[in-house]
């Protein structure tokens, strides 16, 4: 267990910062599972810039590196338009 303090508090706000990272990831992770699984061209398309938006957050905390928030907004992109042809 931590001595100090500022370790306590430290622990404390780490436990907090992974709760809510967690949840970030997860609902996103729901999110993208909706997008992928829809077959309909409006709803996808009404859906994908939130989901694109939600994934660059995740990046920009560095929840999920920038690369792999690359790969998943461009394999979306190709779902999302392969039901328009």
């Amino acid at each position: 267990m931590a001595n100090h303090k500022s370790a306590i508090k430290r622990i404390r706000r780490n436990e907090a910062a992974r709760l809510r990272n967690r949840y970030q990831h997860k609902t996103t992770r729901n999110a993208i599972k909706r997008l992928r699984t829809t077959t309909d061209v409006a709803v996808a398309r009404e859906l994908l810039p939130t989901v694109v938006s939600m994934i660059d957050k995740l990046a920009k905390r560095n929840i999920i590196h920038k690369n792999k928030a690359g790969n998943l907004k461009s394999s979306l992109m190709k779902h999302v338009n392969s039901l328009v042809a």
